[in-house]
């Protein structure tokens, strides 16, 4: 399994919950820009609209090798799941208030795959108490190191 990217920043603003495993419905040229590893997730959301799931906002590159039959690098790009995980993720996002959000797009055998995950936004002092719990388990290390 060959990971393209990964969305590094959503561990930080979210509570992970849930996660799953969805296709991706891609042209030809993104396939091989995503291959190529040039895709970008930072400021990627998983939309549902009507009864379907979207990735939005995400960023593919065009390919470098392509003609004028290239795809726009920001479109809308359908993701592939069972009607009942859909339905099942459509009943959570209203009744919690929770987020759907893309977590890393990768292969899995020949096929891209992307994972995302049912998320909670986490609150301000919650991030603040993550980053001090970093910093002292960074200095913790340090101390461990030097004796």
């Amino acid at each position: 399994m060959k990971v393209f990217a990964k969305n590094k920043k959503a561990f930080f603003d979210y509570e992970i919950l849930e996660t799953f495993e969805t296709g991706v419905q891609l042209t030809g040229t993104e396939v091989k820009s995503i291959k190529d590893s040039r895709v970008s997730l930072k400021e990627a959301f998983v939309k549902v609209i009507g009864n379907e799931v979207f990735l939005v906002n995400s960023h593919v590159p065009e390919y470098l090798q392509g003609n004028r039959n290239n795809h726009v690098p920001t479109r809308s790009r359908k993701l592939l799941m069972r009607r009942k995980q859909i339905d099942r993720l459509i009943g959570k996002i209203k009744e919690a208030g929770l987020t759907l959000v893309p977590l890393k797009i990768y292969q899995k055998d020949r096929l891209i795959k992307l994972e995302i995950a049912l998320a909670k936004g986490k609150k301000t002092h919650d991030k603040r108490q993550v980053l001090k719990e970093r910093d002292l388990q960074r200095e913790m290390g340090r101390e461990l190191k030097i004796k």
